[in-house]
C-alpha cells in the first residue's frame, strides 16, 4: 500500500479498518476534550470499558454473599482463574493445562527459577540479553547468589555489536554454542522493552536445548502483542505481565507458562494450599500433593478482585483474536513509521531516527525514536499537547500504537503535533 500523510487518508484507513469498533470499548483520558493519542500500551493498557463491571459483580458478590461467593457466585472465586485457561492459552499458543494466572510478574519468574534454574557441577550459567528489564538483572543476581555463585562469573549477557542498536539472532545462537555444557538457563526477553525488538523464540529453544540447558521467556512486551506458539516451540516455561498490551489495570495479576512434558516430573518447586490438589484441597492434608498443570505452580488463592478486569480483556482477545489484531499491527506500526519519516523529511536535517528493526518480523507494535539534536523538552511538549508517550533516557521516545484502540487519524494527528513541536523549539 502506498502511505499519504494526510487526515484524509488515515481517515480513509480507519473506514476500512475491521476492528474500529473496538476502540469505543476503552476508555481515553482527555485533553482539552478529546481523546489523547496514546502511545504506552507497552506500559499501561487502556481500561476497557467493561472492566468496572467486572469488578463490581465481584463487590456485589462479596457484599450478597461474604464467603459463600467462593462457590455460589455467578463466577464462583473457587475456580475464577480457570476462565482464564482456553483464552489465554490461544493468545500464547499453549495448551489450556499450560497456562494459570497468580501473583506478578518478577515473582513468577523467581518461582519459576526454583524449578528451572538447577545449577550443578559446572553447569551453572545463565545467559540473558544485555540491557534486559532491570528486575530481570535483580532477579539473575539474586538468583545466582542464592546457589553460592558470582553474578559477574554465572550471568552471560549477549550484547549488542559496537555501533549498532539491536541484538543479532546469530550472536545469541552463537554465544550459547559457545558456553555449550556450562550453560544452566537460557532466559531471555520476548520483545526487548528499550528497542522494540523480537526475537526468534523458537530457535533460541532449540540452540538452548541442544546444549542440555533450560529455556524460558519473560513475555512481558510479547504477551498480547507478538504471535506465540509456546507449546509447539517446545519451551520450557515463561511468564508475562497483563496490564500492558492486554489491558488489566495497574501492577496486575501475571500469567505463566509451564510446558506439558514438565506436568509429571519431579521439578523442585516452592508449594503453597493453592497448587495442592483442588479436590482434596480442603482436607487440610499435611503433604502437598499437586494439582497436574501450570496451576500446580500456584501458591495462594488468587486476589479475585485483581482478576476481574483482566478477565475483561482477555475476553475481548477471545472476541478478536491473535492473528486480526497482528494483522492491524502491522499495518498501523508501519503507517506510523511511514509519518515519522515524512515529517523527518520536512524539517532541517535528520532530528530523530527509528532504531526498532525495519524488518516486520523483528519488530512488533513499538516504534523506539532516538531523537538527535532533540531532548527531553521535545517529550514534555508531547505530553502537555495530548501524545501520552514514554521517555527513555538517553534520548529516546517509545511509541506503542495499540491496535485494540488506536486509529490511523492518530498516527496522522501525533505527527502534526511532533513536527510543530520541534518546529517550536527550534526557535
Amino acid at each position: 500500500m502506498t502511505f499519504q500523510n494526510t487526515r484524509e487518508f488515515a481517515q480513509q484507513l480507519d473506514a476500512q479498518d475491521g476492528l474500529r469498533a473496538y476502540r469505543d470499548q476503552f476508555i481515553f483520558p482527555q485533553h482539552n476534550g478529546k481523546n489523547v493519542v496514546y502511545f504506552t500500551g507497552n506500559s499501561l493498557g487502556l481500561q476497557p470499558k467493561s472492566a468496572s463491571k467486572f469488578v463490581q459483580d465481584v463487590m456485589n458478590d462479596w457484599a450478597n454473599l461474604a464467603v459463600e461467593g467462593h462457590f455460589y457466585a455467578e463466577k464462583p472465586w473457587w475456580d475464577y482463574h480457570e476462565r482464564f485457561a482456553n483464552p489465554l492459552s490461544k493468545i500464547v499458543g499453549a495448551l489450556p493445562s499450560e497456562v494459570t494466572v497468580m501473583n506478578t510478574l518478577t515473582i513468577n519468574l523467581h518461582l519459576l527459577m526454583v524449578s528451572f534454574y538447577r545449577p550443578e557441577g559446572k553447569r551453572y550459567k545463565i545467559i540473558c540479553e544485555e540491557k534486559a528489564f532491570p528486575s530481570d538483572q535483580y532477579m539473575f543476581q539474586s538468583q545466582v547468589r542464592v546457589h553460592g555463585y558470582d553474578p559477574k562469573d554465572a550471568i552471560v549477557e549477549v550484547k549488542r555489536r559496537e555501533g549498532e542498536h539491536n541484538i543479532r539472532h546469530e550472536d545469541i545462537i552463537a554465544k550459547i554454542k559457545e558456553v555449550g555444557d556450562e550453560l544452566a538457563l537460557v532466559l531471555w526477553g520476548g520483545v526487548n522493552y528499550y528497542t522494540g525488538q523480537v526475537f526468534d523464540l523458537k530457535a533460541i529453544t532449540e540452540a538452548g536445548h541442544a546444549v542440555g540447558a533450560y529455556v524460558g521467556f519473560d513475555l512481558a512486551h510479547a504477551a498480547g502483542n507478538i504471535k506465540l506458539n509456546l507449546h509447539d516451540w517446545d519451551v520450557d516455561f515463561a511468564a508475562w505481565c497483563s496490564y500492558k498490551y492486554m489491558n488489566s489495570g495497574p501492577g496486575n495479576a501475571s500469567g505463566c507458562f509451564v510446558h506439558e512434558k514438565h506436568h509429571h516430573t519431579n521439578l523442585p518447586r516452592f508449594a503453597g494450599w493453592w497448587g495442592h490438589n483442588k479436590e482434596r484441597r480442603f482436607k487440610m492434608e499435611p503433604d502437598f500433593d499437586p494439582v497436574h498443570g501450570a496451576n500446580g505452580w500456584q501458591v495462594s488463592n488468587l486476589p479475585i478482585l485483581s482478576l476481574a478486569p483482566y478477565l475483561a480483556s482477555v475476553e475481548l482477545f477471545d472476541e478478536v483474536g491473535m492473528d486480526r489484531l497482528i494483522e492491524k499491527r502491522n499495518q498501523l506500526t508501519a503507517y506510523l513509521e511511514f509519518v515519522l519519516h515524512d515529517i523527518d523529511s520536512q524539517l532541517d536535517g535528520a532530528d530523530f531516527e527509528v532504531i526498532t528493526p525495519q524488518n516486520q518480523d523483528e519488530r512488533a507494535c513499538q516504534l523506539s525514536v532516538y531523537l538527535h539534536g532533540q531532548g527531553r523538552n521535545l517529550f514534555d511538549y508531547l505530553m502537555q499537547n495530548g501524545v501520552i508517550t514514554d521517555w527513555r533516557e538517553p534520548n529516546v521516545i517509545r511509541l506503542a500504537p495499540a491496535p485494540f484502540y488506536c486509529s490511523y487519524e492518530d498516527m496522522y494527528e501525533f505527527g502534526q503535533i511532533l513536527k510543530q513541536g520541534i518546529t517550536e523549539l527550534k526557535k
